[in-house]
Parts: structure tokens; sequence; C-alpha cells
């Protein structure tokens, strides 16, 4: 009995460490969705050239990811979060230059660098919270983490703009009246306003991981029960397994649709005349909803509905909220850009645990390429800046469809296929 009680401590404190983990993701990884017309303001650059913040970051998952899983072999779990955070407060501190000499490309550095931290903390926390309790309730779990990524998404944007566009409009229109010379120095002053937050950020992550190294968090051991079926023994690379492969792809389509909706809200609601001192509390919306989502996956998962029906109704949600965005007056259209936060929420969840299920001893490698997925959220923003510069704002979110369909289709059968 008291064996039981000490394991399910050990299981709460393990949750909670993980959970701040997911909370400093959420934090750091909603910062671009208030960068991106930050630094279009500060850096004079077109939706396209704004949308390399996306591109930058995300990107790194897909270059880091497979080194992260060789990171984690070599340091375990425990030890690779720690080097995680240490990596995010390198790229953190790299905001300082940056802002000092007010060039985009080492602004894009170090939104490249806090990604690669996040690729090693992501490759292994997400497959440390899948297994260390049961599989069926992994969908669970992961949206409690979801809830603290989520929050700290819908805080983040708000934090810094408090610092950094508290008076987005007024700047604006100050800066048309100005000659160059003075409008240089006002656009390097609004560069030089996020050294503050972001050395308080290289602190905090610097803290975390000396805080994560001297934790009790237990170290686990990959998945080796599958490995006793013949059929997954037998397996000589990764690529054998559809459920993993189809999966991945389907994260790709998700993390694309997901950052479109998170991060161009704001630039998305400027275009339609709103103002900045409005249009900055978008992204923080699209992250309520998805909050809202997580909650009734907590609620229904596995109790009322399975996994991937969850990911079925998310995707169908998915379809519906998009036609909303295009074909809706302006406000309502920007609602409904909120509600794919709703969407989107459980599709992460849902799609983690049916990808990984009976990868065994391949299962490092496999979180590391669903790490890569992550990518999605690099080149799927691009594709939207682009169409926006070319038709309109509006129109640029059919993007968000055919990645809606191809979650579908996982979700309803592509999730069970055992071989090609």
């Amino acid at each position: 009995m008291a064996q039981s009680i000490e394991s399910r401590k050990n299981y709460i404190l393990s949750i909670s460490i993980i959970g701040l983990l997911f909370f400093i993701f959420g934090f750091v990884t909603w910062l671009n969705g208030i960068l991106i017309p930050y630094l279009q303001i500060a850096c004079e650059l077109t939706n396209f050239q704004a949308l390399f913040v996306a591109f930058a970051f995300y990107i790194s998952y897909t270059v880091m990811a497979l080194p992260s899983s060789w990171v984690l072999k070599k340091t375990g779990f425990k030890n690779g979060m720690m080097v995680g955070l240490f990596v995010m407060a390198i790229g953190t501190f790299i905001f300082i230059p940056a802002a000092q000499t007010r060039i985009y490309s080492i602004f894009l550095l170090g939104l490249f660098v806090m990604g690669t931290g996040l690729a090693i903390l992501q490759t292994a926390s997400n497959p440390y919270i899948t297994i260390i309790g049961p599989r069926e309730s992994a969908a669970k779990r992961i949206s409690i983490m979801g809830i603290a990524n989520k929050v700290a998404g819908a805080v983040a944007p708000l934090v810094l703009a408090y610092f950094i566009l508290s008076d987005g409009d007024a700047f604006v229109e100050n800066l048309k009246t100005l000659e160059e010379s003075a409008k240089i120095i006002a656009l390097d002053e609004l560069a030089y306003r996020v050294v503050f937050p972001y050395t308080v950020m290289t602190v905090v992550l610097v803290l975390l991981g000396l805080m994560i190294r001297f934790s009790p968090l237990p170290e686990i051991e990959d998945e080796q029960d599958d490995d006793t079926d013949e059929t997954i023994s037998a397996k000589t690379n990764i690529f054998q397994f559809p459920n993993l492969i189809l999966g991945v792809m389907a994260l790709f389509l998700y993390v694309g649709a997901e950052v479109v909706a998170g991060d161009t809200i704001i630039r998305y609601g400027i275009s339609l005349g709103i103002p900045i001192s409005t249009a900055k509390v978008f992204t923080s919306l699209t992250l309520g909803s998805m909050v809202v989502g997580y909650i009734l996956g907590i609620i229904f998962i596995p109790k009322y509905i399975s996994q991937q029906k969850a990911l079925q109704i998310s995707a169908i949600l998915g379809v519906i909220f998009t036609i909303g965005v295009l074909f809706s007056p302006p406000m309502l259209s920007v609602t409904f850009v909120a509600l794919l936060g709703l969407a989107n929420a459980l599709v992460w969840p849902a799609i983690w645990p049916l990808a990984l299920h009976g990868l065994g001893r391949f299962i490092k490698t496999g979180s590391a390429m669903l790490i890569m997925a992550i990518a999605g959220g690099a080149l799927i923003p691009l594709v939207w800046g682009k169409l926006a510069d070319i038709n309109n704002s509006q129109i640029a979110y059919w993007i968000m469809i055919p990645c809606y369909l191809f979650i579908f289709m996982y979700a309803f059968k592509w999730h069970k296929m055992k071989s090609w």
C-alpha cells in the first residue's frame, strides 16, 4: 500500500514537471503571433517575409529532430530535457544583439536556435508523457499538457505585446509623418523593446534547466513489449510502419494549420482594418478556444469517445470553420479563425499515441520523425503569406481545407494500417 502511494506521488510529480515544460513550450512558441506583426513594422517586411518568423522557428524541428534523437540516446530523457532548455536560453539571448542591430536575419537565427532547443525538449517530453501511463489514456494526459501549453500561449502574446506593441496604432501613424533619419531612430527604439523580456526569458530557461537536472524525475525505458510480436521484431526500419509515416504526414499538415490559425490571425485582423490595439489579443482567442477543446478531451477521452473518433470530429470541425473564415464578413471571419483553435486542440494528442503504437524499439526515432513533422508550421504559413500577398488574406485560408481532409482520412482509416 505504501509503495502504491509512493508510486502515485512520483507519477503526479512527474506529470507536474512535464506540465511546467509544456507551459514553457507554449509561452515561447506562441510569442510568434505577436512577433510577426512587430517585426513586420520594425524591419519593414511584406507578409511573405514576416512569415519567415514561423519558418525559422519551425524548420529547426525538421533539421534538428534526428540529431535530437541521437542526443536523447546519449543523455536519456531527463538530461535531454535539461540540454533542450539550455539551447533555448542561447536562442533567447541572441535576440539581444538582434534588437541592438535591427538585423532581421539575426532575429531569425535566434528563433532557429530556440526551435532547436524545443526540438530536443519535445522529442524527450512527448514520448515521456505517452509512455508514463496507460496507452489508452495517453490522449487525456497530452490534453492536460495541452492546457498548460495553450494557457501559456494565450498569456505570452499579451505579455510581450505589453512590452513591445502597447502603442502599436499610434506608433504606426507617427511613423508615416517622420523624415527618414527620424524614422530609423524610431524603428531602432521599437526593436530595442524586446531586450528586457528576452533577457528575463534567458535567465528563467537556465534556471529551469538546472531545476530539471536536480529534480526527482524518473528515467523511463522505451516500449519493449511490442517487440515480442513477430511482425514487429521482423521489421528492420522505421519506414515499414504505415501508421507512423502517415501520422507524420497528418501531423505536418495539422501543425501547419495550427500555426496559420494562431500566428496569422493578428496580421489578418489588421489587414481587415481592425486596430492593432484590438487585433493584438486575437492569438490569445485562438489559444483560448484550444484550451476549451483540451478540457473537452479530458472529459470525454477515453470514457465516452475514442482518440480516433475525437480526431475525426476535429477534422470535420476544421473544414466547417475554414469555410466560415472564407465566406463570412470581417469580424465573423476572424471569429472563425479563432474557433479553428477548438478544431485543432485534440489533433496533436490523438495523433501521437496512434502513430507511436507498436513501434517498440523504434519509438525514439518515431518520436523524432513526429517532431520533424512540426516543419508544417514552417512551410504552410509561408504558402498562406504568399497567397495573402498575391490575392488577399481571406482567400489565403483555402490552404487549410486539404490539411483537414487528410487528417480525417488518417483518423478514419489510415492509422489502422500495419503494412503497406
